[in-house]
């Protein structure tokens, strides 16, 4: 499972004061065992670039713990910030809302997707050429056997789970090798 850092650490004290909250964070999600994925720093939209903070962050956290980091403000996605995330094995989060979001850079050794909102009918679904475009995309920045996490968040209208298993039959076709794709 992939579990999102709290909005204390990121929304409130705007990464500020770091030692605490990922303690608290880490000391939490240690329960799930083997069945903890990535942690996601999901920063505000308002929060600008602050490498300093950023780094102190991702510091805080031991180094078996995988983290992923959605910047929302454009003001990150600089060679500077490439440059930290690879430092620390973090994975840029790579963001889609109508597309990516985010630039394409591969910063660790894993991947983590997030997929928001897609432009078929109804909305917010995936169409089946923005899956298929996204499979490619990834296929080209990452070999079969490396770990890539991809979560659709776009289920007001229940299109996540289908939206899912059609990716990942997209992956197959592209090369990837999906270790998951119940029927919806």
């Amino acid at each position: 499972m992939a579990v999102k850092v709290s909005r204390y650490l990121t929304h409130i004290l705007r990464l500020r004061e770091p030692r605490e909250p990922v303690a608290r964070f880490v000391d939490r999600v240690r329960g799930l065992g083997n069945k903890l994925g990535p942690a996601l720093l999901q920063l505000p939209p308002t929060l600008e670039a602050d490498l300093p903070r950023l780094t102190e962050v991702l510091e805080r956290f031991p180094p078996d713990i995988q983290v992923a980091v959605e910047f929302r403000h454009a003001s990150w996605f600089t060679d500077e910030t490439r440059r930290v995330l690879e430092r620390h094995r973090a994975a840029l989060c790579l963001a889609d809302r109508y597309g990516p979001i985010a630039p394409l850079w591969r910063t660790a050794d894993w991947g983590y997707a997030r997929f928001h909102q897609g432009r078929a009918t109804p909305r917010p679904c995936y169409g089946t050429g923005a899956l298929d475009t996204w499979a490619k995309r990834l296929g080209a920045m990452f070999e079969p056997e490396v770990p890539l996490y991809a979560y659709f968040n776009n289920d007001h209208r229940a299109c996540a789970i289908r939206n899912a298993v059609e990716f990942a039959r997209a992956c197959e076709v592209a090369g990837l090798g999906p270790t998951r794709a119940e029927e919806a």
